[in-house]
């Protein structure tokens, strides 16, 4: 295709715009760039690549859209983190409220393609979904194959090391085509990286920041990318500042030779490590399998139930619910229960993938279920804990004081159900009834520090729990009375407990386990101290990721952020083995013996893993 000169016009570029209906001053940044943008003739469309609200929630995205469809020119909208993250809403409400949360389309001869690349329902690296990667391929093959039109690509995070985790799976599919440049935001202020070859254009955030007025980018387009930042004023033309250029024309891209691609040399250092089998779904996947004994069951991204033959890894059945599956399931007495982000809870016949019931709920269900004593337990989006008869369906109690969502798998001990949710409580719950026993809270008012993601842990009349304010605690089962609390170890929303009940484990931040009693050597007057077993330095790096590392057998199986696995020695902290399976997040394990495992990853793969 040829490239005209004369082909000139502009486009407006929105991101970071963190609207947050408690707040009005991002709102009135967002009008403010509305506004000027309809007063500049030039602009033909409107591209929004991400954060547009601070939390995800439906309020604030439609406070987003508002103000959007006051444009007088076509928009286009893609998802980023924050609504991805921080909100059960935000990961389905973003595209219920603008119809999808990636887009496409041509404008004068360009092709314009936008998707998202953040993580889902935790904190962890940007991660572009393998369906949404198929979804990339197949749009862009096209293009090329009806002509080779030049390419702008839209995503909120740089497709780099460091902010993407499988960046790489997506330049190797940009390489191939005709692609101008990547723009984005993310970092809130102009930018530009080089990943992978391809020019990624980061942008101002549409915030004000610490000035008086906000600001936006314009991008012109003739024989070469122009890109501005502008501030909103009444004339058109006025308090523009052009800040980049890039060279417009047909790009061809050789082979890559980024050498920051992922190393999986460390498997060939213990080939005492391999793989049963490896599975890979159509959609990612963001929980942990469950089984009976004879088949695994595990829900993906796109919305699918899978009942997997243990032993091989062959597909035994699916069920499709349309949505979104996040929570991990439960499966007891031949049922499986799951939630489903298309706002129904399910149970399923265990070997045949037939629905026996299902219940709807008001909204998403992304809570990992239980099942004790043939009821099971499970939160969802709108603010209420379940308990479910799973022969019936028939609801037995529910509790409906949440002010957000459950992600977490609820525990039960003590005739007593626990769980946090993401309104900064952890809550417990008498069994029997329902009714709240205590909440307690960390003294934290920010949402985004409760402890709704580790799966709590308990022994010894105590509840172990960890959270994103870095803090392990300890609490009373019967009372919820904070028994310690330590900032020493860092750690996040990891906790596990040993089969025997004495010590719990934890991940910390930056490469480091740690062990502690759960019955401590002494006790003051009004509290106790715990007293760890062991802290081992297990060279993972940074880590974020909220995934429980497990004991079995004597065998302490951990996951990480970026692919890599590792199996301890519960006892004395050693490592014993290393294992990488892919770049991106390793969910909670499932141990099933000292030597097997069953691991899952936001790529979409299931490996059953063997250690001689």
């Amino acid at each position: 295709m040829r490239i005209l000169s004369v082909l000139l016009f502009s486009f407006a570029l929105l991101t970071d715009t963190h609207i947050n209906v408690h707040n009005p001053s991002p709102t009135q940044d967002l009008y403010r760039s509305v506004e000027d943008i309809n007063r500049n003739p030039d602009i033909e469309f409107v591209v929004a690549t991400g954060d547009l609200t601070e939390n995800g929630d439906r309020a604030s995205i439609e406070a987003v859209k508002a103000a959007l469809d006051q444009l007088q020119v076509p928009y286009y909208v893609a998802s980023g983190n924050h609504e991805t993250t921080w909100s059960e809403s935000g990961v389905m409400d973003f595209s219920r409220v603008f119809g999808d949360s990636r887009f496409a389309f041509s404008h004068n001869g360009i092709f314009f393609i936008g998707f998202n690349s953040g993580p889902v329902i935790r904190m962890a690296d940007g991660h572009v979904a393998p369906q949404d990667i198929a979804w990339l391929q197949h749009n862009l093959d096209s293009v090329a194959a009806a002509g080779d039109a030049p390419i702008f690509v839209f995503t909120h995070y740089p497709l780099r090391n460091g902010d993407v985790d499988n960046w790489y799976e997506v330049t190797d599919v940009l390489r191939q085509h005709n692609v101008q440049c990547i723009m984005g935001g993310h970092y809130h202020r102009n930018l530009i990286f080089d990943c992978d070859g391809i020019a990624d254009v980061l942008n101002r955030s549409n915030l004000r920041g610490n000035d008086t007025i906000n600001g936006y980018s314009i991008i012109s387009v003739t024989d070469s990318i122009r890109i501005y930042e502008r501030t909103p004023s009444a004339q058109a033309t006025d308090l523009m500042t052009h800040w980049l250029s890039l060279p417009f024309g047909k790009k061809t891209y050789g082979p890559s030779i980024d050498s920051l691609r992922p190393d999986f040399s460390v498997n060939e250092q213990y080939p005492n490590v391999t793989r049963h089998w490896h599975h890979a779904l159509q959609g990612g996947i963001y929980s942990t399998p469950v089984t009976d004994g004879e088949r695994l069951y595990i829900g993906d991204d796109i919305g699918t139930m899978y009942a997997l033959d243990l032993k091989t890894g062959k597909t035994r059945w699916t069920f499709p619910t349309g949505m979104r599956i996040v929570g991990s399931p439960a499966v007891s007495d031949g049922v499986v229960v799951f939630g489903s982000a298309n706002y129904n809870i399910y149970g399923l016949d265990a070997q045949t993938g037939k629905e026996l019931w299902h219940l709807t709920t008001n909204q998403a269900v992304m809570g990992a279920a239980t099942i004790h004593e043939g009821v099971a337990y499970i939160g969802g989006g709108d603010g209420r804990m379940f308990a479910i008869d799973i022969r019936s369906g028939q609801v037995k109690w529910s509790f409906d004081q949440l002010n957000n969502y459950v992600l977490t798998r609820p525990l039960v001990y003590a005739n007593k159900l626990y769980f946090g949710a993401w309104d900064t409580y952890f809550y417990a719950l008498n069994l029997a009834d329902g009714s709240l026993a205590w909440k307690w809270n960390n003294g934290k008012g920010n949402t985004k520090l409760s402890p709704a993601s580790v799966w709590p842990v308990a022994a010894d009349g105590k509840i172990f729990i960890t959270a994103p304010d870095r803090y392990f605690t300890c609490l009373d089962a019967e009372t919820g009375e904070v028994l310690w609390r330590t900032k020493e170890y860092k750690v996040r929303e990891t906790v596990g407990l040993s089969e025997d009940g004495k010590t719990v484990y934890s991940k910390c931040m930056w490469d480091t386990i740690v062990a502690i009693h759960t019955t401590p050597h002494y006790t003051t007057l009004h509290h106790t101290t715990p007293v760890t077993r062991w802290v081992t330095n297990a060279g993972f790096g940074y880590e974020h990721n909220p995934a429980m590392p497990l004991e079995k057998d004597g065998t302490l199986w951990v996951s990480t952020k970026n692919g890599l696995l590792l199996g301890m020695d519960a006892e004395t902290g050693e490592v014993l083995w290393r294992h990488k399976i892919g770049n991106s997040i390793l969910n909670t394990p499932l141990p099933l013996s000292a030597t097997e495992c069953i691991f899952t990853s936001s790529e979409g793969t299931i490996t059953y893993i063997r250690v001689k």
